[in-house]
């Protein structure tokens, strides 16, 4: 310290300093930038950079121009380059004590929020790439499943297909004759005397089979008219069902219209095993990712499907509260052992014989159902069955800042 200049008192002095929280560099000076006192974390701060050195060094550091700045305006914030290390950047506090014409240095190392920013920043790269590869996992799972089902969903498909495409093939004979017909009343009306067609006609009537015609033609086409309609809904379910989820904003959705929909995609699985029991209580709309929740159920769906080995019973119901909803798939399988019910939503675990499961559709479901804020209840008695139900809140939480912009 300099004997021209004392500093006051309560400044100098380790007393200043005992019990003091502030962990970032202080140093009192005077107008000529000379150092009275600093704390240890200037000291740290100035022998990191400089060893051997004092905190003078921390001054040192500031241009004259700066410094001028500092103390006319009280502030200065900037960047300096100490040597062969890394920028450092700095904040100045320059303020005048009561009856003293000294000053409060105050140094804070901004690299180290700049560190934790970069830091921040990798993390949040990191989020937004676990993020995209769960929506590419999820999607693959989408896909595998719709994959296992191929075979069934075209069978589905080519069925209607199938009689539509035969219905076909009967209305050109049915159009045939029809013209044929036609053609005969045509020749009758223009001939010289119509009235002596008649019998011709009533015999080219009969020889078409017309009466049948007629009756059987609104049947082919309402027929052919519920099979067109049957591949459509196929079809818009699995666009439904394959539609990737991520960046899309949770909408109120009807679940058991989503259920109804899974379900056609995989009822040709479940078909000829399977008698479907349905005990529905309407639900209000509930606010999800419609196409990962319908995965959800597909999952299920399949479990219990692949639960009944020969003849089974599936039961589909649904409930709510005043926040909640919940659908339930209760299969009469062959139940989950004790040992396994701790494991059920662990990646990769599966109690199927290989090439009948991946491990990931219990595990995918557990946190799709999550991130909606929910949860999946399970209880199952090996021999008799399982029961797995989804429950939903019917509104997602709102953050703080969706509350406020409400």
């Amino acid at each position: 310290m300099t004997d021209d200049v004392a500093p006051p008192p309560l400044w100098s002095g380790d007393a200043v300093w005992a019990g003091s929280a502030i962990n970032f560099p202080v140093l009192f000076l005077d107008g000529n930038r000379t150092v009275h006192d600093a704390n240890s974390a200037a000291r740290a701060l100035a022998e990191k950079l400089a060893p051997g050195s004092g905190p003078e060094t921390l001054v040192g550091m500031v241009s004259d121009q700066d410094w001028a700045s500092a103390i006319e305006q009280g502030h200065w914030q900037g960047v300096v380059r100490p040597g062969h290390l890394p920028p450092l950047a700095l904040e100045i506090h320059c303020g005048h004590a009561p009856d003293s014409p000294h000053c409060i240095m105050v140094v804070l190392d901004i690299s180290e929020r700049g560190e934790r920013q970069r830091q921040y920043e990798e993390l949040q790269r990191t989020v937004d790439r676990l993020a995209s590869t769960q929506e590419q996992l999820l999607q693959s799972e989408k896909m595998a499943s719709i994959g296992q089902l191929a075979a069934g969903v075209a069978h589905e498909i080519n069925n209607p297909i199938g009689y539509v495409g035969s219905n076909l093939g009967t209305l050109q004979e049915y159009g045939i004759a029809l013209i044929a017909l036609v053609e005969k009343y045509h020749e009758a009306l223009f001939s010289d005397d119509p009235a002596s067609r008649r019998d011709e006609l009533l015999q080219a009537r009969q020889r078409l089979d017309i009466d049948y015609i007629v009756g059987d033609l609104p049947n082919l086409l309402n027929e052919s008219r519920e099979g067109i309609e049957r591949v459509t809904k196929i079809v818009q379910d699995l666009k439904g069902f394959s539609r990737v989820g991520r960046d899309r904003q949770m909408q109120p959705a009807d679940l058991l219209q989503g259920l109804d929909s899974t379900l056609n995609i995989v009822w040709n699985d479940l078909k000829y095993k399977v008698r479907l029991e349905k005990h529905y209580t309407p639900l209000p709309p509930v606010e999800c990712l419609a196409s990962e929740i319908n995965q959800v159920f597909l999952n299920l769906l399949l479990n219990a499907g692949q639960a009944i080995e020969q003849r089974g019973t599936i039961v589909l119901a649904s409930g709510c509260d005043e926040d909640e909803a919940w659908i339930s798939i209760t299969d009469s399988g062959c139940g989950i052992p004790p040992e396994a019910m701790s494991h059920l939503f662990d990646p990769f675990f599966t109690t199927k014989p290989i090439g009948r499961g991946t491990g990931l559709g219990l595990a995918i479901s557990y946190g799709i159902v999550a991130k909606h804020h929910g949860r999946i209840d399970v209880s199952s008695q090996v021999g008799q069955g399982s029961t797995f139900r989804v429950v939903l809140p019917i509104r997602q939480p709102r953050s703080e800042e969706d509350a406020a912009t409400a």
